[in-house]
């Protein structure tokens, strides 16, 4: 059957989407693999506009020779070429194209998106958080990313019905926990590169293994809370979760074993490897529990 304009405009959009997600997330391209054909499109399109603005306030755009007042002004276009397609399910930008689309079809509305970029405005101006800004933060750079991710995998097939205190409440603390491994992982470059300190009380000069230890612990709390509501996802979307819960638990792992001296200049990854494997054993899991 022939496309119309639109609709080839679209799957061009989405397309972009999808490389966006393959060049800068291979944890979230691996995971995206277990999802049907629809909801791996749906979660590729909100990545992609998360990144894009992301990479907006974390130098891209100072990179390209733009003033801060220029960065500003560049994500504030962003943010209403969003609303923009929102309401009206059409963009030039085809990030912000493929975005709406997702989020017209799944719910998702300015009150996810807004927070969203409230927060990606305050790596702009916020150098140091203390404990309610860094919340505030959190809340809006990856929590809320969470909930849109929710929104498609309660629309997937075989999803259970009810759950969603429970589900939104794991969302939530999976985003946080994603978020502060990036952290705490990227502290070489937020505190050298950005100047950036996120985390209340952190001393650059003087990072301690006892508040290193605090944050993982912090950390694993969250991780430990996100894995509560996996049961009540559709089972492929469970299959993709537990898959980016593990490579997200292997690196904190890593981050665990790295001294805090090391953290403040060197940046700790999962080795490939390790990334198939725990790949392999989420889908080979998931897939002998469908079948019991």
């Amino acid at each position: 059957m022939e496309h119309t304009a639109l609709e080839r405009y679209t799957e061009a959009a989405s397309s972009s989407a999808r490389v966006v997600i393959t060049q800068y997330s291979t944890s979230f391209s691996l995971a995206c693999r277990m999802l049907d054909r629809d909801s791996r499109r749906h979660i590729s399109n909100i990545y992609a506009l998360v990144r894009l603005a992301d990479e907006v306030v974390d130098g891209v755009a100072r990179e390209a020779g733009l003033d801060p007042q220029a960065v500003a002004e560049a994500l504030a276009r962003l943010e209403s070429e969003t609303e923009a397609a929102l309401l009206t399910g059409y963009s030039t930008n085809l990030i912000v194209h493929a975005f709406a689309c997702t989020a017209r079809s799944q719910g998702i509305g300015t009150e996810l998106t807004r927070p969203f970029f409230a927060s990606m405005r305050a790596d702009l101006s916020i150098t140091t958080h203390d404990a309610a800004t860094l919340d505030q933060y959190i809340y809006g750079s990856a929590e809320v990313v969470g909930l849109m991710c929710l929104r498609v995998f309660r629309s997937m097939p075989q999803a259970p019905a009810g759950h969603d205190a429970e589900l939104e409440t794991a969302a939530r603390h999976l985003g946080a926990a994603f978020q502060k491994v990036n952290f705490l992982r990227d502290l070489p470059t937020d505190t050298g590169e950005l100047g950036r300190s996120y985390f209340p009380g952190l001393d650059p000069t003087a990072f301690s293994g006892t508040h290193k230890d605090a944050l993982v612990a912090e950390i694993r709390a969250d991780l430990s809370a996100a894995a509560l509501g996996i049961p009540y996802l559709a089972p492929r979307a469970a299959r993709a979760v537990r898959m980016a819960h593990g490579l997200f638990g292997a690196l904190l792992r890593e981050l665990d074993r790295t001294t805090a001296a090391q953290l403040m200049y060197q940046r700790i990854s999962v080795p490939a490897r390790r990334k198939a494997l725990i790949a392999l054993r989420s889908t080979i899991g998931t897939r002998r529990k469908e079948a019991a």
